[in-house]
């Protein structure tokens, strides 16, 4: 644990589950509560029940909040609704990913910038720094949320009770004020686990009595608390990047197979444009593919990829998945790499563990 941890307004709630808690990003976080596969298995069966109160909430306002945003991030911001959300990046002038982050757009001069939480200060920092010369502010308001998730395909059913929402309503990457267990929220639907589901922004004072509601509410749907292990495997099952491991400074979205959201076609000038622009130009000078042993051994980050017994490429991310019952990665591989043929392979520990080339995301709960 970190000298001086920070833990989040549900961490006495964790303590009574028996979580075991670890040090993530400075915060203490429950790593697991009890199986990670079953956490998993629940979230993808039923439903999981997450405490994200460690991620960053950055307020960013003003007659040219919108304006602002389109010069400080890649997404075209303005181009948002009230009510509505978008997953975009904040990137250096090179083009190097600082991280990928999801804002909402609140009113029409008032969006919520939502950051990692081992990046929230980098984020805040360099929208600080963006901000002169526009009429807007930037203000960090991490301390004011608490952020609950319930995920799964009885999520509906399980918040339905106890929301003034309609969840039918509520529209894939969208947030809008409701109350939830007799208590004023932002009811977000975005996600990072590969299910439907909702995030939950609540008054840190009132986040225990909200997870407590959506808890009871959820045992009779197989709910389960779920902690970081169960959402890292979710996520790559989901092909979901993983900021440090698919994403950093030395990469692009280009590289990380996210050149979608850098939006080129928006008017004005942007950090990191010139840049991007070269990059979509040449094309990405490596590529995110997707792998799945065929063996049990298991590949790891910064392990090797081979192709026809030549090093092609690196894992990014990579772990047994419960759902297909077989070790998975992401990995990074050079561009100019033959994808259509050859024998693809991880080298583990010394030896090469076949493999063969999939398409991402592993998991799709519409296929």
């Amino acid at each position: 644990m970190p000298a001086d941890p920070r833990t989040t307004p549900l961490h006495e709630v964790h303590k009574r589950l028996g979580a075991n808690l670890v040090d993530f990003a400075g915060w203490v976080m429950p790593l697991r509560y009890g199986s990670e596969t079953t956490e998993h298995q629940a979230v993808r069966e039923t439903a999981g029940l997450f405490d994200l109160s460690h991620m960053g909430e950055i307020h960013v306002a003003g007659p040219q909040a919108a304006e602002f945003l389109d010069y400080a991030l890649v997404g075209y911001l303005s181009k948002v609704t009230v009510g509505r959300a978008r997953y975009t990046m904040i990137t250096d002038a090179d083009g190097g990913v600082l991280d990928d982050i999801i804002v909402y757009r609140l009113a029409e001069d008032d969006y919520l910038v939502v950051a990692n939480a081992a990046n929230s200060s980098t984020v805040l920092a360099a929208l600080a720094d963006r901000v002169t010369g526009f009429e807007a502010t930037v203000e960090d308001r991490s301390a004011d949320y608490a952020l609950i998730a319930v995920q799964g395909p009885k999520a509906v059913d399980i918040l339905a009770p106890l929301t003034d929402a309609d969840l039918a309503a509520i529209k894939y990457y969208a947030g809008y004020s409701h109350t939830v267990a007799g208590c004023a929220v932002l009811l977000a639907r975005t996600g990072y686990t590969g299910e439907d589901g909702f995030e939950i922004f609540a008054d840190p004072g009132d986040a225990a009595r909200v997870w407590e509601a959506l808890t009871e509410s959820g045992a009779a749907h197989g709910l389960r608390p779920a902690g970081l292990s169960a959402r890292d495997t979710l996520r790559l099952e989901a092909g979901m990047p993983l900021y440090g491991n698919e994403l950093s400074t030395d990469i692009t979205p280009f590289e990380a197979g996210l050149g979608r959201v850098v939006k080129l076609e928006k008017p004005g000038d942007f950090v990191g444009r010139a840049a991007l622009a070269a990059r979509a130009e040449s094309g990405p000078r490596r590529v995110l593919v997707g792998l799945r042993g065929r063996g049990r051994r298991v590949p790891r980050q910064g392990h090797t990829v081979l192709r026809d017994g030549v090093p092609v490429g690196t894992v990014t991310s990579g772990a047994p998945s419960p759902t297909l019952g077989a070790p998975i990665a992401m990995a990074s591989v050079d561009a100019a790499t033959d994808l259509t043929s050859g024998a693809f392979a991880v080298d583990v520990r010394g030896r090469a563990e076949d493999a063969d080339l999939v398409e991402l995301p592993f998991y799709d709960r519409n296929r």
